[in-house]
């Protein structure tokens, strides 16, 4: 009996079996970042396919979540990053598109006010959740931390 070779894994299915992965074994994403030396929130990016994961890392992460070298072959492709790869109906990814509509022209206007016409990075970027306990109900902080970047004239 001869068996057909299958398609190598692209990034969003080595992503796929990540998750599946992660839940079987039980490994928490700030678990796998220490694997790596690496922020809970990069890894845990990188997991899901938005950064470049270094053959030693993807190695490192695999053998902690069981992977199979398929995976851990795809998690060393480029990274696929935009809407393309997120669930805009998730329901965490919904409402902060919903922050972003309601506030996005308001950060957008103290930006420029604070620091003139320019962007804040995502290349230059850097991410930290926490849980904030609350009496009322405990609270989630984001922090996003980009370099602001002016345009140029020439």
């Amino acid at each position: 009996m001869t068996t057909t070779p299958q398609a190598p894994l692209d990034r969003k299915q080595a992503a796929t079996a990540v998750l599946a992965a992660k839940r079987r074994t039980g490994v928490r994403w700030a678990d796998l970042g220490k694997t790596i030396d690496r922020s809970t929130e990069w890894t845990t990016a990188a997991l899901l396919g938005q950064h470049p994961l270094t053959p030693e890392q993807a190695a490192a992460l695999g053998a902690v979540l069981e992977l199979d070298d398929s995976v851990i072959d795809a998690l060393g492709l480029p990274p696929v990053r935009g809407r393309d790869v997120v669930d805009t109906s998730e329901p965490i990814v919904y409402r902060l598109q919903e922050m972003v509509q309601v506030y996005g022209s308001t950060i957008a206007e103290l930006v420029r006010e604070e620091f003139g016409d320019g962007i804040v990075s995502a290349i230059d970027f850097e991410m930290d959740l926490v849980r904030v306990p609350d009496p009322k109900g405990d609270r989630v902080r984001i922090t996003l931390n980009g370099k602001f970047l002016p345009y140029r004239t020439w």
